[in-house]
């Protein structure tokens, strides 16, 4: 049994999977969520179940967050209630979420201030396959010295964890990531849609590009279900995209950097969500070019 005692925040695709492999790894575990009920697998596994977050705090040394956004992120750490109010010095705060960097850096040194645990931004990449099977590419910002002594913390969860510099570098790396993948994954639905129009087999497009240029693993993934329209179970969601590459748009505003590619995905993203498909994963993306729109 590991001695490390952990506390993880949110229970969702990726927050399930991650906890599973902290318990799978010895590590003492107590969870909590909004929504009770998505931690009833954990608690089946062995996991605590805190009725609170004062109480997830009390017994834990570490505490990790993976939640959808920065609102989501301030919510669980600032209000009345949240982690700030039961933190003590000598705590960490892990937050897997992506998030905006700014935000980041703010909560950050007002979280030391309020009660003195330090913060760790540390998105990953991966999806819910590499979270499952512990191959997470984790891209962190925070003390060197810091991250250092948790590394082995982070290795159940992860084939490589990279320190990308202070606290908010990390979230400036999944906005890197996040407009290469989003990017990706629109022109594969192009992609897709004029191969078949061509009379090409679609399924077979990823298996032909296997190991070439043209080669990621969005594509061994997501094109399969595209050519089939396999569309469930909903493995991320069209919103978390969006929600990044409006990320990266305003980033890029105050940087005074141009992303036309991902201004442009940008809005292809907001008309495919604004059909209906925010919650749906992003494999229906080929419909914008395949399906008549109701």
């Amino acid at each position: 049994m590991q001695q490390q005692r952990i506390g993880f925040v949110g229970m969702g695709l990726m927050g399930v999977p991650m906890s599973q492999r902290l318990l799978a790894a010895g590590y003492h575990l107590t969870v909590w969520n909004r929504n009770p009920d998505k931690t009833v697998a954990l608690a089946e596994a062995g996991a605590q179940v805190a009725a609170s977050l004062a109480e997830l705090v009390a017994v834990s040394d570490v505490v990790m967050l993976c939640v959808t956004d920065t609102a989501a992120v301030e919510a669980v750490v600032f209000a009345a209630d949240g982690i700030a109010a039961s933190g003590r010095s000598g705590q960490v705060l892990i937050d897997f979420s992506s998030i905006e960097p700014a935000a980041t850096r703010q909560m950050a040194e007002r979280l030391e201030t309020a009660c003195g645990m330090r913060w760790v931004d540390a998105p990953v990449s991966g999806g819910v396959a590499g979270a499952e099977q512990g191959t997470l590419a984790i891209m962190a910002g925070g003390d060197e010295a810091l991250i250092d002594t948790l590394r082995p913390l982070l290795a159940p969860l992860s084939q490589r964890v990279t320190r990308m510099g202070p606290v908010g570098a990390g979230q400036v790396t999944k906005i890197c990531n996040q407009m290469l993948v989003s990017c990706n994954v629109l022109v594969m639905a192009e992609v897709m849609a004029l191969a078949e129009k061509s009379g090409v087999d679609a399924a077979q497009i990823p298996a032909a590009l296997k190991g070439g240029f043209a080669d990621s693993v969005p594509l061994q993934l997501t094109g399969p279900r595209m050519a089939e329209r396999d569309f469930d179970p909903v493995k991320w969601h069209v919103k978390t995209l969006l929600k990044d590459l409006d990320m990266a748009n305003d980033l890029a505003r105050i940087m005074k950097s141009a992303i036309p590619m991902a201004g442009l995905g940008a809005e292809l993203m907001r008309l495919h969500a604004s059909q209906g498909n925010a919650e749906k994963d992003p494999c229906t993306l080929v419909t914008m070019y395949t399906e008549k729109q109701g």
